[in-house]
Order: structure tokens, then C-alpha cells, then sequence
């Protein structure tokens, strides 16, 4: 059984077949699959970007193949094969009911016929929502359209395509038919469609088809051509157009042929259902100016005046202050009162005469537009901020074109938008170090949206300086005059690090830590300038913090609110303050929900409330992959997100090169045998499971098959001996050889406490050197003890055991230009944190990357799938891991499967 799918290139049909299996079908399954769907050729592959072994089918093929050998195949038909199977319907629907004309091109002075399309109604809905599922968009579909139509008009006689609306006899034919509608001569007059002969010489040449039907001398010399049949190709291109536009049949009711009269309901079809495929099919199409300047429809446009709102104390702004919108709506181009709103809407007539010319006007959309209006005079400036951003929709397709306002509210809103820049503004008098030219824009946008009590999440690369921007901040407050104290949340392992950088570059401000079963009541914040928390007590203190009101609360390594249902979370929320700040190298972690959370902590319902959100956004992006739904999501994010790499050299050019490298290692015989077990023995446990037991299994089944790649040892949990058991233990000790002889250090990662301790016993007996090894366990004294002695010169540690989860934020150790990751997280951005403990200010060399993988094991693939994997949301601003009990058992026992190189010699 194979999995077919199609593509559709340079005019031919692909097809290619996949394995459940494996990446891609044998030609032999491929050939049978398409010989039972009637394709009995020799086969000739070749090779396109989805697979290797691809056959290309003529057009003849492709029709019998879509039609109906796929499902005679005994395939499973795949998606893509499944959308030109749609496609040949829709265009074999098109031929049936004469939707396709043939058409002329001039090339090389010479005129060549080919197919193509009229669109009216829901075949014009049909052919858009196709297009949408192409990545290519609607040329593709056309190209295939063409192509076929012409094979199932040449390959069924009954099924006569419409004739050409121009019939050339040489290079230029004499005239076309044009039809002019024109507007009637009274209000409550008929519209008339005019019946026009239009010299294809001479464009401004429009004459009436009487003359045509006379010889006298009264006709031009151009419709008197010798042997020109002009009464009987009159006669074909209105018959002709008649099976477009069903109403031009009624010229040929009339003696002269010269037109028809027509209702305003009538006038308005012609508008909008068939002016553009008879203009399409090569007739001449005349309207009225007021249409054809403003396009094919009017649309409904509104200008948004809002008054500057109440100032909250000296600083700015706050989403929460009410304010007016006065909105205009303009209808056609013509700006509406609101009496003449409140008259159309009762209106039946499609097209109306408003203070003196034709405009359309759908008296539904109107009412709605009315309805939305008086419901949003009163409005807050968190609605005009959305309505700025492009995120609040307004109903009935009425479009928010521009939202303007005056003073200093309209600078806010310009800077928001992008249309100006936020001022950049002077370091601290009083801040004890030099901020980067890139610091100074991030202290600047800090201040910026500060000064409007907005919030915003810093989201630099770790080491690029968030703490100091952050504290630039504080002390700019200050020097302003503004004494509230500020909070600090943060993980209890980077608690002493804020101490230590406030007392660094901000010594004129006191700082609190609290912490410890002898921390301060709410009554001594106010003495202090800076208080600093960990986010257990931000949940476990909230009754005493929640007392004060914050000069701003800034949560340091924000990924720890991801969630929103904890209680950090919650509590992160709740607090008072003038000013929210983010600090985070991973505002999404996971997938663009974390973002949500995070946002409502900064500025509350932005994002809409949680359902809201899943409903728009994370479904949509997440589920389906809608890139415009992304698009929508960052334009609303971009003003509150600022975020800079270390990889961009605009940013940052002193800092040195980060070089990453994988490093493949071979399982021993005895890790290979109890892979092998364990592999076989999950497979068999998860096949029969569903729901969150399977997940569970999935989840224990991995870490076990990590730690037997890990070590023999660190799976058993025995206390055995490590000494020529694992290839990947092996290769460490070899590399950190090089690494000590050099006289370089080293940082070794590893997710589990129990490895890293293996790990330091192993090292500290192989090398005789003191090793330290930093788990979640440690004291913060120790803690910041084993930091120092790295970071120190001389005889200090040259290689510092860290756990993942404990030391990957939040430390210094620039001392180090070796970062080894023992074992894999699966999540780039952990990894990515855990190595900028080296990589970051202050470092003066190389920063070189080992990634350890066993090769030919569940590492080697799911690192392949990790370099595959596009999450979207890494277009906001980050990366996933979750995915992984998701997959397919198929794809599990692939994962699982132990291949041939995983063993060495």
C-alpha cells in the first residue's frame, strides 16, 4: 500500500508515490499503483523536489488518471492528488456548460488560438477558494485549466466551446462588439445596456449596428469591405454574448439591435456579474465613470477621529482610558452624513443617485455599518490601538482605512504603527556603564512605552543585555523623579545575579531580595528602590505584594507565565503597577499560545480574551498553518515585541562567532542490546494505547532509550562502573582532552541530575580535576561560589557539569568557550539559552558548540526532524518540543528502530 500524490509542473502532471514506512516509494510499487489506474506505458521517472522517483503523465493521461484511475489504483489518494481531481471537475464543469471561448494572441505578426476561462458567479467563487490551496496561487490553476480544456473540448464533439468574441480574418478585424451602460436620464428612469460597433483600428470609433445592416452610402467605408459578411458576424458575437449575459438577448428581440433597457436591480447585475467576463471574452465593455474610477465595486471606508484622553498622572497614557471615535463613513468616494446613512439603509435599490451621481449602496451593509458605528463611540484607547493595528475587524466587510488623531495621541499612534520613530534618549546620568549603541534603542523603546503605561516584552538573544536595558530603565525613573519601587520577578537561580548587576551599573538604588523565611513585609518596599522575588513567592506572597502599588513589575525569563492557568501566572497578572516589562529570549516556547500569556500580563485584552485568541490565532496558525493569521498576530505583537539576535552584525560587532557542530557517537554492544529491548517492548506497549496513556508511554519510552545513549549506567541506575560502556561518554573525555591541553574551559550540559553526577565522578577520576556540578539542589551561596571560581583566573575549574534546567538561565560563565550538550533536550531554543551562558557580552573568543548524538538512534532521526521542522511560530518570535507524542505509530517505530551504524567496531 502506497500513498499517492500529484503536482502539476511545466504543463504536465507528476504523480509520485510514499512508502507509511519511508521517505519515498519504490518504483516498483509506483508502477504497479499506476498500471491498475489504466497507465500501462513503459515508465520513464524523473526527478522533481518531491521525490526521486516521479512519472510524468501527458494531458490525455492525466485526464483518464484524475478522472477515475486513481481510485481504481488500490492507493491511498494523498491530499495534493486529491485537489487535481477537484480541479479537472471544475474545469470539465466549465466545458460542459460553455464556459470556455477561445481566444486570440498576436505572435510573430501571426494570430494563435487557445482556451480560456469565463468566471461569473460561483464559478468565480470556486476558482478563488482553489487558488487559495495553491502556494503558487491562481496561474498555476489557470495554466492546468487551459491545458485541459482544450484535450476535453478536442476529445468530446458534442461539447462545443462558445465561439471568440472577435473573429480576425487577417492581422486586424474590421470591429468588435462593444456594450455601453448608460445611466438613466431621471432619478426613477431605466438603465439602458447600448449595442456599439467599435473599430478595432480606431478605439474612439463606436458606431451604432444599424448602420452595419445598411450598403448605402450613409455606412463607413469600414463596414463596406467587399465579400465581409458583417449582418451575419453581427449576429453570431450577440448570440455569442447572449450565453454570457443572458439580458443582451433581448437586442436581438429589437430591429435595429441597438440595446435593451434594464431595472436598477438589472443594471447592477451587469455591473458586477457580467461587465468583466464579456469584457473577458474580448467584447467591448463601456460604464459609467463613477464605477470604472472607483473599481469593480465600491467599498465602504471609514476615517477614525479620536480626542485626546484623559492623562494618567504625569507619565501617559493608559489602555484603559475612554475615549470618543467620531467616524466617517464614506460611501463611492462621497463622505456620508449621518442623516443621509440613516436614509440609505432603508433603501431596496442597489444603485442610487446621492447628491447628484450613481453610487452603489447595499442598504444591509449599510444598517450593519450604522450599528457598528453607534456601538463604538465609546471606546477605549486599547480599542483604537487595535483598530490602529489592523486586528480589530469591523463587521459586513466595512474596512477601518485609516485612524487618525491629534496631539500627542497622534505621535503615539504613529510610533506605534511604524510611521515614526520612538526618540532615543540619553543614558542615566547616574548609570555606572556604558550602554551599546543597540542597548540605547532598547532602553529608549523601554521608556517609550513607559511613558504611555504600556507594556512591553524585551526579547533580546540571551547575552545581549536585557538586565541592563531593564535597569537603565529604572534609573532613568528615578533621576525623573519617580520613586515607586520597582519588582523583580524572576527563578530563584538568577535572584542574586539582578543583586549583583543592579549594585554593578545602579549603585545609587537600594535593592531588596526578597527571599528567605525572614523576608520583608509589604510596609519596607517603599524604602527600597528595586525589590527582587523569585516566582514561588510572586504566587506564595501575593496576599503582601498585591498590597502595593509597583512603579513597574518586570518578570525576568518570562517563559516561567507561559501558562496562564498557574499561579504565578495569575499572580504576575493581578499586581498593580504603572509599567509591565518581559524579559525573555523565548517569548514562545512552545507554540504562539505562550505568547498570550505573556501579552495579557503586559497590556490586558490586546489579544482578546483566551478564546478569542484560540479562535483566531492559534488555531488557525498552529492547526492549519495560516500564514495570514500569523501575518495579523505579529502586526499586532511588533510594537510591544522588541527582538534582536546575536547573529545579526547590526546589532552587535564585537561580539565573537558562535560555531555549532554535531558530534556523532556509536552505542557499545551493550547499550545497542538494551536499545534494542526496550525499543521492541514500547512499540508493542503504545500500539495498543490511545489518548494520555499513550502519550505517557510515549514520553517514559523516550527518556529511557536517552538514557541507555547516555549510558548503560545512568538507565540501570546501579552504581556500576562507567569505564568503556558508552561510546558517547567516551567521545567526551576525548574531546575534553583537547580542550584542557589547549588550555581552554568548558560547559557540560545535561537534562538529568543523576548523569551529571555520573559525569562529574567519571571526569573528576579521569582528569584528577576538581569538577563542580550545579543541579537544581544546589544553595544559591554555593551556587554563586562554583560561578566565581569558573569565571576566575587561574588554576579555577576547566570544566563546570551543569543540569539543563538549572543553569541554562540566568549565569555568566564567559570563562568557557566550549559548550558541550551531553544529551539533547529537543527544544532549540533551551539548548539555545543553556549555550549562551558562554556566548554573551563579555566573551573575547570563539564560542565552538558540540551537540552530542548517537548515530543510527532515536537522537540521530528526531535531531533530522527537528532540522525539517518549520514551526510557525518561530516567525513571531520562537520554537517547540510538545510535538513529539504526536507522532504516528509508524513514525514511532522508526523513531525507535536501532539502525545498522549505531553499533561501532
Amino acid at each position: 500500500m502506497i500513498i499517492l500524490h500529484a503536482g502539476f509542473l511545466r504543463g504536465r502532471l507528476f504523480v509520485w508515490g510514499e512508502a507509511p514506512d519511508a521517505m519515498g516509494a519504490e518504483p516498483e510499487a509506483l508502477s504497479a499503483a499506476l498500471r491498475a489506474a489504466g497507465i500501462v506505458r513503459p515508465l520513464q521517472f524523473e526527478s522533481i523536489a518531491e521525490s526521486e522517483h516521479a512519472v510524468a503523465l501527458d494531458t490525455a493521461e492525466t485526464v483518464e488518471f484524475l478522472a477515475a484511475g486513481a481510485g481504481k489504483s488500490g492507493a491511498v489518494i494523498g491530499p495534493d492528488l486529491a485537489f487535481w481531481s477537484s480541479a479537472l471537475e471544475f474545469c470539465a464543469s466549465l466545458v460542459v456548460r460553455q464556459r470556455i471561448v477561445q481566444g486570440y494572441a498576436l505572435e510573430n505578426n501571426r494570430f494563435k488560438s487557445y482556451w480560456k476561462p469565463i468566471y461569473t458567479g460561483s464559478d468565480e467563487q470556486t476558482f478563488r477558494e482553489l487558488s487559495a490551496r495553491l502556494p503558487a496561487g491562481d496561474g498555476l490553476l489557470s495554466e492546468f485549466i487551459r491545458e485541459l480544456a482544450g484535450h476535453l473540448l478536442r476529445s468530446a464533439p458534442k461539447i462545443a466551446a462558445a465561439p471568440s468574441a472577435e473573429i480576425p480574418e487577417r492581422p486586424s478585424g474590421p470591429f468588435k462588439l462593444c456594450f455601453r451602460l448608460d445611466e438613466p436620464e431621471t432619478p426613477k428612469g431605466p438603465w439602458r445596456v447600448t449595442c456599439l460597433l467599435q473599430s478595432t483600428s480606431d478605439f474612439s470609433l463606436l458606431l451604432p449596428p444599424s448602420l452595419a445592416l445598411g450598403t448605402g452610402p450613409g455606412a463607413p467605408k469600414i463596414l463596406r469591405r467587399e465579400h465581409y459578411e458583417i449582418r451575419e458576424k453581427l449576429l453570431a458575437a450577440l448570440d455569442h454574448a447572449a450565453r454570457i449575459s443572458p439580458g443582451v438577448r433581448r437586442c436581438l428581440d429589437a430591429p435595429a439591435l441597438d440595446g435593451y433597457e434594464l431595472d436598477a436591480h438589472e443594471a447592477h447585475e451587469f455591473l458586477t456579474q457580467f461587465a468583466a467576463p464579456l469584457e473577458a471574452a474580448g467584447f467591448g465593455v463601456l460604464l459609467p465613470a463613477w464605477w470604472t474610477r472607483k473599481g469593480a465595486r465600491p467599498r465602504f471606508a471609514a476615517r477614525v477621529k479620536a480626542s485626546r484622553p484623559a492623562l494618567k498622572g504625569a507619565l501617559g497614557f493608559s489602555l484603559d482610558d475612554a475615549i470618543r471615535l467620531d467616524w466617517e463613513v464614506a460611501l463611492g468616494g462621497e463622505k456620508l452624513t449621518r442623516e443621509e446613512i440613516d436614509e440609505l439603509q432603508y433603501l431596496k435599490e442597489p444603485l442610487v443617485r446621492l447628491r447628484g451621481r450613481w453610487i452603489e449602496a447595499d442598504g444591509e451593509a449599510i444598517r450593519i455599518a450604522l450599528e457598528y458605528w453607534k456601538s463604538t463611540e465609546k471606546a477605549t484607547l486599547r480599542d483604537l490601538v487595535r483598530l490602529s493595528l489592523g486586528a480589530a475587524k469591523a463587521p459586513a466587510g466595512l474596512e477601518v482605512q485609516e485612524v487618525a488623531a491629534e496631539g500627542e495621541l497622534a505621535k503615539f499612534l504613529d510610533r506605534i504603527q511604524g510611521k515614526a520613530r520612538f526618540e532615543t534618549l540619553r543614558p542615566p546620568k547616574k548609570f555606572a556603564g556604558r550602554l551599546r549603541p543597540y542597548q540605547v534603542r532598547g532602553f529608549s523603546w523601554l521608556a517609550f512605552l513607559r511613558q504611555y503605561g504600556l507594556g512591553g516584552c524585551l526579547a533580546d538573544d540571551m547575552g545581549l543585555g536585557k538586565t541592563i536595558q531593564a535597569l537603565a530603565l529604572i534609573q532613568n525613573d528615578r533621576e525623573a523623579g519617580v520613586r515607586r519601587p520597582v519588582l523583580i520577578a524572576c527563578p530563584l537561580s538568577v535572584v542574586s545575579n539582578w543583586k549583583k548587576e543592579a549594585e554593578r551599573f545602579t549603585p545609587g538604588l537600594s535593592v531588596l531580595v526578597h527571599h528567605g523565611v525572614a523576608r520583608e513585609k509589604s510596609g519596607a518596599f517603599d524604602k527600597h528602590d528595586i525589590v527582587v522575588t523569585s516566582y514561588s513567592l510572586l504566587a506564595r506572597d501575593f496576599e503582601t505584594l498585591r498590597e502595593v502599588r509597583w512603579g513597574g513589575v518586570i518578570l525576568d525569563e518570562a517563559q516561567n507565565v507561559k501558562n496562564p492557568q498557574t499561579l504565578q501566572a495569575q499572580a504576575a497578572r493581578a499586581l498593580k503597577a504603572d509599567y509591565r516589562i518581559a524579559l525573555t529570549g523565548t517569548p514562545v516556547e512552545n507554540h504562539v499560545g505562550d505568547l498570550w500569556s505573556i501579552m495579557e500580563f503586559l497590556n490586558p485584552g490586546l489579544l482578546g480574551t483566551q478564546a478569542d485568541f484560540k479562535k483566531n490565532f492559534l488555531g488557525p496558525i498552529e492547526i492549519a498553518g495560516d500564514q495570514e493569521a500569523a501575518e495579523r498576530l505579529s502586526r499586532l505583537t511588533r510594537p510591544f515585541v522588541l527582538r534582536r539576535l546575536k547573529t545579526d552584525k547590526s546589532i552587535i560587532r564585537d561580539l565573537p562567532d558562535k560555531l555549532e557542530m554535531k558530534v556523532f557517537c556509536n552505542l557499545t554492544k551493550e547499550q545497542a542490546a538494551l536499545y534494542a529491548a526496550l525499543g521492541k517492548d514500547a512499540e508493542g506497549a503504545i500500539e495498543g494505547a490511545d489518548g494520555i496513556k499513550r502519550r505517557g508511554l510515549i514520553l517514559a519510552a523516550l527518556t529511557k532509550l536517552k538514557q541507555i545513549c547516555n549510558h548503560p549506567a545512568h538507565f540501570l541506575g546501579d552504581g556500576s562502573r562507567l569505564e568503556g560502556r558508552s561510546g558517547k561518554l567516551a567521545r567526551l573525555c576525548e574531546m575534553l582532552e583537547e580542550v584542557f591541553e589547549s588550555g581552554e574551559r568548558a560547559l557540560v550540559f545535561t537534562q538529568y541530575a543523576e548523569m551529571g553526577h555520573l559525569l562529574q565522578r567519571h571526569l573528576g577520576e579521569v582528569f584528577g580535576r576538581e569538577v563542580p556540578f550545579l543541579h537544581g539542589g544546589v544553595p544559591r551561596a554555593q551556587r554563586d561560589l562554583m560561578v566565581e571560581r569558573f569565571q576566575a583566573a587561574g588554576d579555577g575549574p576547566a570544566v563546570f557539569v551543569l543540569s539543563l534546567k538549572a543553569g541554562g538561565t540566568g549565569l555568566n560563565l564567559t570563562r568557557a568557550t566550549h559548550v558541550f550538550h551531553y544529551d539533547r533536550w529537543w527544544n532549540p531554543a533551551v539548548e539555545n539559552q543553556a549555550t549562551d551562558r558562554a556566548h554573551r557580552i563579555g566573551q573575547t573568543g570563539n564560542v565552538q558548540v558540540h551537540k552530542f548524538v548517537c548515530a543510527g538512534t532515536l537522537e540521530e532521526k528526531i535531531d533530522a526532524m527537528l532540522d525539517r521542522k518549520k514551526n510557525v511560530a518561530e516567525k513571531i518570535v520562537g520554537a517547540g518540543e510538545g510535538w513529539l507524542t504526536e507522532l504516528s505509530n509508524a513514525e514511532l517505530r522508526q523513531v525507535f528502530a536501532l539502525s545498522a551504524e549505531a553499533v561501532g567496531d
